[in-house]
């Protein structure tokens, strides 16, 4: 079964570092969004898109601008129409700071069954520096009233490396973090992209490499010794709590993705992705038009196919199924990718049927992947 994801590109005030596509200048176009996306679903229904999903991700921008009754409209647009699995992981991302109890049980009596919150810091003066609009406080209510609205499954996102972070101040990020007991924790180094106003100069100064690594072993050791299992380069769950939409992601599972910036993964033949432009205007006038929006980007061939299991396998603490990858393509992991792994000898384990890195490999991810592509 393949996965659904809806790109929610509103925001009231955009983070300084993020790249995503999202606006803050028009929130007065959130009244009918929705109805646009179900208008995209049922195109692309048209299209050939299959259910049932066995995951729904509503992602920004920011989803919980929507109010549940909109996201429950979608819910069930998409269960009438390509279905939606029994057990289906439904997950909404959500900010601290403004959702009532209400809210949060409206959101579970429409199926919402998978919190994601961006928390970011657990420190008040570095949620200031990233602009967010929550504290501290907010992040501990909103946890709280999730629990008491009937939410088993919440993660947190934290961010790290941080301009002038130190690896105690992270210390004390994770202690506040793990106070939440959320089943699940996504922990992202911070970059700096282009296009955004941390992006430009001056930029501010990060930490350096080796106060990274510094970091990014220090998190490591504390969250699998709170007994989350470290199971892909940024996440971390409790036994059953990983995220199973993401996991589609770095399994090549197809993946429709509606709304305005969405991006789609069909597994047909050896794959294909495609997306719809991030300008919400252009979308709106496509489907009031009764225009797919979504264009392709890439289509693989069998070789490309091969090295973008390798690159999606690799992130994860599985990694690469050696069997599964004979039975797709009609040839061996070992023979195809011999050179690379020559090259990298030690760096990669062979475990259970799989080849993977271990986690100190996904320090070095992006130099030592190149080798597979």
């Amino acid at each position: 079964m393949s996965g659904l994801y809806l790109h929610i590109p509103f925001c009231r005030r955009k983070c300084p570092y993020c790249d995503f596509y999202s606006r803050d200048d028009c929130l007065d176009q959130l009244a009918d969004y929705h109805q646009l996306l179900i208008r995209q679903l049922q195109l692309a229904t048209a299209a050939g898109w299959q259910g049932p999903f066995a995951t729904v991700f509503f992602g920004g921008g920011t989803p919980s601008l929507l109010a549940p009754a909109q996201l429950g409209t979608i819910l069930e647009a998409v269960a009438a129409g390509p279905g939606l699995a029994a057990d289906a992981e439904i997950s909404v991302e959500i900010n601290p700071g403004t959702l009532t109890m209400n809210y949060l049980e409206d959101l579970r009596a429409c199926g919402v069954n998978r919190l994601s919150i961006g928390v970011q810091s657990m420190n008040d003066r570095r949620l200031r520096q990233l602009r967010r609009l929550h504290d501290v406080v907010a992040v501990r209510k909103v946890v709280a009233r999730a629990r008491a609205a009937g939410f088993e499954q919440i993660s947190c996102d934290l961010m790290f490396a941080l301009p002038g972070q130190t690896p105690a101040e992270l210390a004390t990020d994770l202690e506040r973090l793990l106070e939440l007991r959320t089943e699940h924790v996504s922990i992202y180094g911070l970059s700096l992209e282009e296009g955004t106003p941390w992006g430009r100069d001056p930029r501010p100064a990060l930490p350096e490499q080796e106060t990274y690594a510094e970091m990014y072993e220090q998190i490591h050791h504390r969250l699998t010794a709170a007994g989350y299992g470290h199971y892909e380069i940024s996440n971390f769950a409790r036994a059953g709590a990983e995220c199973r939409h993401n996991l589609g992601y770095w399994r090549r599972t197809a993946c429709l993705g509606l709304g305005a910036g969405a991006h789609s993964f069909c597994s047909r033949a050896w794959g294909q992705r495609l997306a719809v432009p991030p300008d919400l205007d252009s979308y709106r006038s496509m489907l009031t038009a009764g225009i797919d929006p979504m264009r392709s980007l890439e289509k693989f061939d069998r070789r490309g196919a091969m090295a973008e299991t390798a690159y999606l396998g690799l992130r994860t603490a599985v990694g690469v199924d050696v069997a599964a990858f004979q039975e797709r393509f009609g040839c061996s992991f070992d023979t195809v990718f011999n050179a690379p792994l020559e090259r990298l000898a030690g760096q990669l384990t062979a475990c259970d049927g799989c080849r993977r890195f271990g986690w100190r490999q996904w320090l070095i991810y992006d130099r030592l992947i190149r080798e597979f592509l």
